[in-house]
């Protein structure tokens, strides 16, 4: 060695200072359980029951459409060695926890009302909240949906949230697990800041601790992904969170209407589609903050095989495109799409679940798989990521994992 170690006190300090700012904006994928859809429910139709209503609906029509594993098979798409176990384990989430994610809409599903009459549709939702907790009738994942900052809706918004927030706090003396908010149609990092100061206010006011009211941000306007600058405009949206932002939640429809898509090409499967999201992947990868996709808009008119087909098809084709591009949720907007939801996700979560196992369990012990290949961290890493999630949404059971 040419250089003693003290000789080189001042480069190993500066490292350390530039891996400890990266660190700070990177901290690393978010930890803990991922929903796998998010149910939008617009505000006036919400009652305590509105989660287990959802999942009798869906039970009803995923029993009548696929009473066997053959024709559950032939309806989503499903290899014949894999239809029977996805069936049964599909009947089983459907029977027991159904919605994963509630967000109760004061948006577009909505529309734009009274006050007075946005403000009854409070005090109900805040009953049937508190209904619904008292007999843990809430998903494990809920929250609001408020209006957007960008159509003047912003005093709506923060009156809606206010009011919502005081009364559950009057109500039920505490704010249930799993709330978070919905912050839609965001166009500049300005707005971010600007709510999140409103956050730091209704905390201080409301008595809550600092930080508690976390929210996910709807990307679904251009400017959102190419700023006035020309710079990708997620990563600023992200910085302005200061902390808060859980997901970031791409809408579908606003963003091919702003591109001029013709209607028939609004679709999650259009390549423009495609683009903005890949660049909320690249833009937020290692920052904590999750991904969703949007909806499928396509509803079955009535509950006959037809109807009920099409709708299946077409959101089954949706939900698959996002697994193959790394997107593990999505919206759901009727009852008819979580049989779908359910059957594609766990139909790609166990589609070569034992290798999976047997090269997690193969690097554990250093040794090579079965197939001779000797695996790298980051693919054990995300083969036991895929392992989690499978159990988490209930396609797997724990005990199945590699120890």
């Amino acid at each position: 060695m040419n250089l003693s170690v003290s000789s080189i006190d001042d480069l190993s300090a500066r490292v350390a200072a530039v891996n400890a700012e990266h660190d700070k904006h990177f901290p690393g994928a978010a930890t803990g359980r991922q929903p796998v859809h998010t149910v939008y429910v617009p505000a006036d139709r919400f009652s305590r029951t509105t989660p287990a209503d959802f999942g009798a609906e869906a039970l009803r029509l995923f029993t009548v459409h696929t009473p066997d594993p053959g024709s559950f098979g032939a309806a989503f798409g499903i290899e014949p060695e894999l239809a029977a176990t996805v069936h049964e384990r599909v009947a089983a989430k459907l029977g027991t926890e159904p919605v994963e994610d509630l967000r109760i809409d004061f948006e577009d599903g909505y529309g734009v009302r009274p006050d007075a009459e946005e403000d009854a549709h409070i005090a109900q939702v805040v009953e049937a909240v508190s209904a619904a907790y008292q007999v843990k009738g809430l998903p494990h994942f809920w929250g609001l949906r408020i209006k957007s900052f960008s159509d003047g809706g912003h005093e709506r918004a923060m009156r809606t949230l206010d009011g919502f927030l005081t009364q559950l706090r009057d109500q039920l003396g505490r704010l249930p697990g799993g709330f978070v908010i919905t912050f839609p149609k965001v166009t500049t990092p300005e707005q971010v800041k600007i709510f999140v100061e409103y956050l730091d206010r209704l905390e201080e006011s409301l008595g809550l601790p600092n930080g508690i009211l976390r929210f996910e941000v709807q990307i679904e306007t251009t400017e959102a992904i190419i700023d006035r600058e020309g710079a990708f405009g997620v990563r600023g949206i992200a910085r302005a969170g200061a902390g808060r932002i859980t997901a970031a939640h791409f809408g579908v429809y606003d963003f091919t209407a702003a591109l001029g898509l013709p209607p028939d090409q609004q679709r999650p499967e259009h390549p423009a589609c495609d683009f903005a999201r890949h660049v909320m992947q690249v833009a937020l990868a290692g920052t904590g903050i999750r991904i969703s996709d949007g909806s499928c808009n396509v509803v079955p008119r009535n509950d006959g095989p037809e109807e009920v087909g099409r709708t299946w098809r077409a959101h089954a084709s949706a939900v698959r495109h996002a697994l193959q591009h790394g997107l593990y949720q999505g919206w759901d907007l009727h009852p008819a799409h979580l049989p779908s939801r359910y059957a594609v996700m766990y139909a790609f979560l166990l589609s070569g679940v034992d290798d999976a196992i047997a090269r997690v369990r193969a690097w554990r012990e250093q040794a090579a798989g079965a197939k001779g290949v000797l695996d790298e961290p980051a693919t054990i890493k995300a083969l036991t990521t895929r392992l989690q999630r499978a159990v988490d949404c209930g396609a797997l059971d724990a005990g199945a994992l590699p120890t």
